[in-house]
């Protein structure tokens, strides 16, 4: 699917013409264009990519083959600019989509398999406000960025209840398996700060003014944009910290549960020594035992196991063993 938004002399023009204008517009020194490709047919890709914009045929295989990792490559007429939208679920985890950016001097054509909420929310808005002066397709592309970089907070909060539950369901001495979920959640953080790290060089790169197709003026935005992804960073981090602690604390907490049992189990055979030693004398049943034949010794014996019993159940108990 192709749409387009057009501009002339910084003012909004129109959205989506017909596929066919975007070659006259194309040679219009005074026109700027936002062409966008959401899952292309091979036709849309060969009249936009190949016929309109001249794309290189290495930018155009990389666009059509994901890359693991954010990145920047300058040709002569344009800079392809390859970043990742993030999304987060707590039953899909982390899922991320490339979003391919080609800025020249007068056009910006950006390139997605489906459909991102970063992509419609920078339509939505240029369309919203017709009368704001966009001074260059740049301005289109740091828009862009900053989207993608705002759409991780949504999973960052999510990310964040999860540990709080987490960390309140150890606390609690909740009864579920925490083990298998702090060790989700820790592949989880490290899914994403493997995403974030990379994002964070490329808006340094980008930032740092060694593309021309970003004009100076932007390159604070930019540099904000990177300041961003640090703190988001090192927010991650700090949650990684975290989790490693409540991991502790439910292995702390596993430890005195099995040692109280191991206590209970002790106080309990305590208890049975004094039925075990008389009982045992008892059973010997040596022929010319002189307590054997003696009903008075039944009675007394029985009467010392039974009270040596209930004297040391209530001296543990008293001590706090049992």
């Amino acid at each position: 699917m192709i749409q387009s938004v057009v501009y002339r002399d910084s003012k909004f023009v129109a959205d989506c013409p017909p596929p066919e204008s975007l070659a006259t517009l194309r040679l219009d020194p005074a026109a700027m264009l936002w062409v966008d490709l959401t899952a292309p047919s091979e036709e849309e890709i060969r009249l936009v990519m190949q016929e309109l914009f001249a794309v290189h045929p290495l930018t155009i295989e990389d666009c059509l083959h994901d890359s693991p990792l954010p990145k920047y490559e300058e040709y002569e007429n344009y800079v392809y600019i390859v970043a990742h939208a993030v999304d987060y679920t707590r039953t899909e985890k982390f899922t991320t989509t490339e979003l391919d950016l080609i800025l020249g001097r007068t056009f910006l054509l950006t390139f997605h398999r489906q459909p991102l909420k970063a992509v419609q929310t920078a339509r939505e808005r240029l369309l919203r406000s017709p009368g704001t002066v966009v001074r260059g397709p740049d301005r289109f592309a740091h828009t862009l960025l900053d989207l993608i970089v705002e759409n991780f907070k949504p999973a960052l909060a999510e990310l964040r209840t999860e540990i709080e539950e987490i960390e309140d369901a150890v606390l609690a001495r909740s009864k579920e398996p925490l083990a298998q979920r702090i060790v989700a959640v820790r592949e989880d953080i490290t899914t994403l700060r493997q995403i974030i790290r990379p994002q964070r060089e490329l808006t340094v790169a980008l930032a740092s003014g060694r593309t021309t197709f970003f004009r100076p003026k932007l390159l604070p935005y930019l540099r904000d944009l990177s300041d961003d992804l640090v703190r988001i960073e090192e927010q991650v981090k700090s949650w990684s910290e975290q989790l490693i602690f409540i991991f502790k604390l439910f292995l702390n907490r596993s430890t005195h549960e099995t040692n109280e049992g191991v206590r209970v189990l002790t106080g309990l055979t305590a208890i049975t020594i004094p039925l075990m030693i008389i009982g045992s004398w008892f059973s010997m049943n040596f022929r010319h035992s002189p307590l054997l034949a003696s009903r008075p010794a039944y009675w007394v014996a029985l009467s010392i196991m039974a009270i040596s019993t209930v004297v040391l159940f209530f001296y543990l108990r008293r001590r706090k063993w049992l």
